[in-house]
């Protein structure tokens, strides 16, 4: 089969395009700009990019059009297939019925931790010689890769709620019918998308109830909402995490299973949040059928997620580090792990971009100044979407809060003036923040 994908170069589009051509079926593939690090990927599985959305694409003729989310109505070549009558699909609807169909699918939900629980899971199974399938929304540091088919019998795959496409908007996971399933938290996001927490929690209830009674639901105890979810109807089995009744880890990262001591997670990754993310994954790994005090042992050698506290460079003695934080909560947590990791003795500078859709649209300006609270210092981009006054929200923190809207430089500049040695910058965006990492490392180093 000969299948095009539109938005090719999105993370879960770019994995399926991967996915299909191990397949066997030939793949090409839009987006409307080809970009790396995902074009490169693709390119070296053997797939041919067209950049834009032009109508003539049409000419390409496929056997099925796949339609990724981000294209909408009013696209070109969306507009061109929709009068040919051509077939067509969305990406998890694909995922489903052509790599998904008799594997054990363990999948991965939640506001936050998707991308790193996911990676565990993948990279347990991987040292237990299981040989997985996987999906990940990003790119795990030890494959380079974000997506592989696998010998085995399971199937790990990142469990967005983000919506399907343009002409289905339930959530994506909904098309996975997972036999495991982490559900990791739920919070208030994709306000561009959803009116209010109570229709997420719809959605996370619509995967549930697709999940065999022999199957399992893997949920944080400690999350109100998960519970309100639960309540709406389970259908299979359940085990809690983070809660003492069931799995949980301690302080010192033992990992406990009620009163029954598990083992102790040797992991390099920082923070609270970490913890619990791989204390989901030891008990998913455990369904799967590795041993439990084997999963919590396999969990020393992971690598960690590109753009999870990922350091990019040390330069004169600082330290630029990149993550994928914008909500929060996310912010939060990463300051924290970060500040569990270097001490108060060093300083961090957080830069920050507030780029989804949820900060553009100010849902959560509100919360954004409490959550940047363990940073010493604050510089936060105001990008031309941006509906809402960065500075009038980060107004609680004082002196240490600064924006910048005309020159992205200008921010550069003033945080390499601030920075000295010792100092940890910290950058938080779900973008390209316009390679400010890449900035930061130049302008140190002159």
């Amino acid at each position: 089969m000969h299948i095009h994908i539109l938005g090719i170069c999105g993370t879960f589009m770019g994995g399926v395009a991967q996915l299909a051509r191990a397949a066997g079926h030939t793949v090409t593939g839009s987006d409307a700009n080809v970009y790396p690090p995902m074009s490169d990927q693709l390119t070296l599985a053997g797939i041919e990019l067209t950049s834009g959305y032009d109508a003539s694409t049409l000419a390409v003729a496929p056997d099925l059009w796949v339609i990724g989310n981000a294209v909408s109505r009013g696209n070109p070549l969306l507009e061109a297939i929709l009068e040919s009558g051509a077939p067509y699909t969305s990406g998890p609807q694909w995922m489903q019925e052509n790599i998904l169909q008799g594997r054990h699918v363990i999948a991965v939900a939640g506001t936050h931790g998707k991308t790193t629980t996911t990676s565990m899971v993948m990279h347990i199974l991987q040292a237990a010689g299981m040989d997985p399938g996987y999906l990940v929304g990003g790119v795990p540091c030890e494959t380079g890769r974000s997506a592989h088919m696998g010998s085995g019998r399971h199937f790990v795959i990142e469990a967005d709620e983000y919506d399907t496409a343009f002409f289905d908007k339930r959530s994506k996971f909904v098309h996975y019918r997972p036999r495991t399933a982490i559900l990791n938290n739920l919070e208030f996001d994709h306000a561009d998308i959803f009116d209010n927490l109570a229709a997420i929690e719809r959605q996370f209830h619509h995967l549930v109830r697709t999940i065999p009674a022999g199957g399992l639901v893997i949920s944080n105890g400690d999350c109100e909402a998960l519970e309100r979810v639960l309540a709406k109807g389970l259908y299979s089995r359940l085990q809690r995490f983070n809660t003492p009744e069931g799995w949980h880890v301690d302080d010192d990262r033992v990992v406990w299973r009620g009163d029954n001591r598990i083992g102790r997670l040797e992991m390099a990754l920082a923070g609270r949040h970490n913890a619990l993310n791989a204390c989901a994954a030891v008990a998913a790994a455990v369904d799967a059928g590795v041993a439990p005090e084997t999963a919590c042992a396999l969990m020393a050698d992971f690598g960690g997620v590109k753009r999870r506290l990922e350091t990019k460079c040390v330069v004169r003695g600082v330290t630029v580090i990149d993550d994928f934080a914008h909500h929060p909560t996310a912010i939060a947590e990463t300051l924290a792990a970060l500040r569990g990791k270097v001490g108060v003795e060093r300083r961090i500078l957080a830069v920050l971009e507030p780029r989804s859709n949820t900060m553009k649209l100010g849902t959560m300006k509100d919360k954004l100044a409490a959550s940047l609270t363990q940073a010493d210092a604050v510089f936060c981009w105001r990008g031309p979407q941006v509906r809402w006054d960065p500075a009038e929200a980060l107004a609680p923190l004082g002196a240490k809060a600064r924006t910048f809207d005309a020159d992205l430089d200008e921010l550069v500049q003033a945080v390499c003036r601030e920075a000295r040695e010792g100092d940890c910058i910290l950058v938080m965006s779900n973008g390209g923040f316009g390679n400010v990492c890449g900035r930061l490392e130049s302008a140190l180093a002159r």
